[in-house]
């Protein structure tokens, strides 16, 4: 069982701007390692702390088994580049997926557990998981993003499993497109 319980669309919390980190001690490791285990037990790439309930600018990621889980506290970019389009999903709106257009590639600085800078230069599905999760720490969600069209397709589907009470990724749906997926199915 996962440590966390991943907060969902509806939540307050995902609509708050998160806190600097001031002190990186036992309890924020101890935070990044139940978020890594939260994480791992819903096959995504990357949690922002805002979404198990913690308003603190951290997330942690994962790019796949083979790699090293990373966690970066009081992240910002600083620079963008690029243009690119990849049907995005998010573990606090589970299921759906979207076409958002983000910049292709980012500079990401940040610090580690250690409290040493980091400095990285991503492209693609990094850049984007980066972006992602940074609108996590700023309070948005990726809806946020759409069209008219697609946010009104959104928000039925999203009504219609507060109603049948189906919260879950049970039913998978690109807005304006109908069921089914078309990435790989990870969800940021």
């Amino acid at each position: 069982m996962a440590p966390y319980r991943i907060r969902i669309f509806g939540d307050p919390v995902l609509k708050q701007r998160a806190a600097d980190v001031t002190d990186i001690d036992g309890r924020l490791v101890k935070l990044s390692e139940d978020m890594l285990a939260t994480l791992r037990s819903v096959a995504g790439l990357g949690l922002a702390a805002p979404q198990v309930g913690v308003q603190k600018r951290l997330f942690v990621y994962q790019m796949g088994e083979d790699e090293d889980p990373v966690v970066i506290v009081n992240p910002t970019i600083s620079d963008a580049r690029g243009e690119w389009e990849y049907e995005e999903g998010c573990l606090s709106i589970p299921g759906l997926y979207f076409p958002i257009v983000r910049p292709k590639e980012v500079h990401l600085t940040g610090y580690d557990l250690q409290g040493n800078e980091v400095s990285i230069e991503a492209d693609e599905l990094l850049a984007r998981l980066f972006q992602h999760e940074l609108d996590h720490l700023e309070g948005r969600l990726l809806l946020e993003y759409l069209d008219k069209d697609q946010r009104k397709s959104a928000m039925k589907e999203l009504r219609r499993r507060e109603v049948e009470g189906d919260r879950s990724a049970g039913h998978m749906v690109r807005a304006g497109v109908g069921r089914g997926r078309k990435n790989d199915g990870w969800e940021l």
